[in-house]
């Protein structure tokens, strides 16, 4: 699959946007519907007795090949991306969290929010493939074939959906000194659209070809695929059927109707001081528990068992104006070499499922200090799945009432470390997780998010 099937998926990638979203503001102290995005129970500690989200945004990208120096200094993409030896890794995530409305009413709390999400991703894509289909022309391979060797999955996705989330939180007991609470949200998902291309275990030599004819002259080249085998799944629902190359088809969000069902549960204790705050807010809560199951009358499910003889080419050249995954499974079929081995309609996507655990400690006055881990409970490589990471932040700040600066410090999965910097003032908020990395070094993520909300 050449420079277009490839670079489009993986470029959409840097182009748009599970990530930690909102690092740094999503454990304020101005606890808000925000917090509890993050944990359910910490709607028992709203900063007001009702509050309402406006609007939220927050977009993340992150890769473990191209740093935020390459993309403003212009360097070919194509060619940095398959560098090294570690397979290909990126994730595009955007978040928006719609209008909401959160309330506390004696020891309960309640809030009603809506919500959408996109997430596209490479995983673990091998940089000897990657570079030969998008980077190595004819003249290259002649004579210099490429070995691919794999025993994991190697997968493109994408997806869009939208949510609406209802929660619940009760104050379970709470003295002089401490306080425990617990909660829930459970959320409507509303599939949008979805995009999935997979070859597990792909083996095989990516070589120049060239054709002659009786005469020993030239009637084509190309780059083939000879002595290969994969088990390719090809899945798509929606817009993303259309076409994988035009970023609007992310945006249908609801498009699908109410076809899943997701719960986050969390529990919340606070260590309270004499002044009414506290000297740490610890939370543990399991989020995205749950499936969406999408049911558009263009599905496509199927998967393939690829077998090129040895001698025998598959042509790849052919893939090289793809625009859709309705063109790929076109090829290959015509081709002869792939044997149709499952076949479905609808088909059941898996949420991000995540353990989220944090810790709010008052170090001095009006000083405080976060910890938060994110640790991903299901395999990003499974093709019925959307993918997360695992995340480790820590977090000073300075907060008041009014004002809060914070500066996240991260552990990424995907990009490493990366640092940012982040400002609340009343409730507009605005940050990132990686700008202050960006600015003084070099960075393989990018990501930003602001919002307004208000209580009263």
């Amino acid at each position: 699959m050449k420079r277009t099937l490839l670079l489009s998926l993986g470029l959409l990638a840097t182009s748009s946007y599970a990530q930690e979203h909102f690092s740094g503001i999503n454990t304020s102290r101005r606890t808000g519907i925000l917090n509890a995005s993050l944990n359910p129970a910490e709607l028992v500690n709203l900063k007001n007795d009702n509050e309402v989200n406006v609007f939220t945004f927050s977009a993340n990208v992150s890769n473990n090949k191209i740093s935020f120096g390459d993309l403003v200094g212009g360097e070919d993409l194509g060619n940095l991306i398959f560098t090294g030896s570690e397979p290909v890794n990126m994730r595009a995530d955007v978040e928006i969290l719609g209008p909401s409305f959160a309330m506390k009413y004696d020891k309960w709390a309640f809030a009603v929010t809506t919500g959408a999400k996109i997430k596209a991703s490479l995983v673990d894509i091998d940089v000897n493939l990657g570079d030969a289909l998008a980077n190595s022309g004819v003249d290259a391979l002649l004579g210099n074939p490429v070995y691919i060797n794999t025993d994991y999955n190697q997968r493109a996705a994408s997806t869009a959906w939208g949510e609406i989330g209802f929660s619940a939180a009760r104050e379970i007991f709470e003295n002089d000194t401490h306080k425990f609470s617990g909660g829930a949200t459970f959320k409507l998902i509303f599939p949008g659209t979805y995009a999935n291309m997979s070859a597990d275990k792909f083996n095989g030599t990516i070589e120049g070809v060239v054709e002659l004819n009786s005469q020993q002259q030239v009637i084509d080249t190309y780059v083939g695929l000879t002595d290969a085998t994969a088990n390719v799944n090809l899945a798509y629902s929606g817009a993303l059927g259309d076409s994988f190359t035009d970023s609007s088809n992310f945006s249908e969000f609801f498009a699908g109707g109410l076809n899943g069902f997701s719960a986050d549960l969390g529990a919340n204790y606070q260590w309270k001081n004499e002044n009414g705050g506290y000297n740490i807010n610890a939370g543990v809560a399991v989020r995205n528990i749950g499936s969406m199951t999408f049911k558009d009358d263009n599905n496509v499910n199927k998967s393939y068992e690829v077998n090129v003889p040895n001698g025998q080419y598959l042509n790849l050249d052919q893939f090289e104006d793809v625009d859709n995954i309705d063109e790929v499974e076109e090829i290959l079929v015509n081709s002869g070499y792939a044997t149709l081995i499952e076949s479905g309609k609808d088909f059941k996507i898996k949420q991000p499922t995540v353990l989220s655990l944090y810790a709010d400690a008052n170090v001095y006055n009006n000083w405080y200090v976060t910890a938060y881990l994110q640790q991903k409970l299901s395999d990003a490589s499974e093709n019925n799945r959307v993918g997360s990471q695992n995340i480790f932040t820590v977090t000073p700040r300075y907060s008041t009432n009014f004002f809060e600066a914070y500066a996240p410090f991260s552990s990424n999965e995907i990009s490493g470390f990366t640092a940012g910097i982040g400002f609340r003032i009343g409730g507009f908020f605005i940050g990132s997780g990686s700008i202050l990395s960006a600015a003084i070094g070099d960075t393989t993520q990018a990501d930003g998010y602001l919002g307004f909300r208000f209580g009263f």
